[in-house]
């Protein structure tokens, strides 16, 4: 059964999403935060994590199916390897809003935002055992509160 179509993706493609992939990843790779989690994570393997990720979003924005994956399950593994704390997820929050307001139109950058602070929330609940509502001034998340 195929999806409906969301109005808020309307003219969004696939390479739409790619470049927000794109430039989302290579600023994160820079950040002092973020960057040493993804290297370990992902080590050499940038080529196929963007294609995966690109392939992610298209599941989620575009409805094409076309990611299969534990997306829960890969990112509570990290926590073998890093002391994941709150701040990675504000930083995750921010780059993502500053990215997707930059590349897309208003409507699908804040369908975007609005499912990657889902998806926050509920791998918050996977490290911390509680939900998080992300607290956002002007595009950067300053803090959360859990519920």
């Amino acid at each position: 059964m195929a999806r409906a179509e969301n109005p808020a993706m309307a003219g969004v493609t696939r390479e739409d999403l790619r470049k927000v992939v794109d430039s989302f990843y290579a600023e994160v790779r820079q950040d002092e935060r973020l960057g040493p989690v993804f290297a370990s994570a992902v080590g050499d393997g940038w080529g196929p994590h963007l294609e995966r990720m690109t392939e992610f979003w298209s599941t989620v924005a575009l409805g094409t199916r076309t990611f299969k994956g534990n997306v829960y399950q890969k990112h509570v593994e990290l926590s073998e390897q890093h002391d994941v704390v709150p701040e990675h997820f504000l930083r995750w929050i921010t780059l993502w809003h500053k990215h997707t307001a930059a590349l897309l139109p208003a409507p699908a950058a804040e369908e975007l935002q609005a499912t990657a602070a889902g998806i926050g929330r509920n791998l918050f609940y996977g490290f911390f055992q509680q939900f998080a509502h992300f607290v956002m001034q002007d595009g950067v998340a300053v803090d959360y509160v859990s519920v």
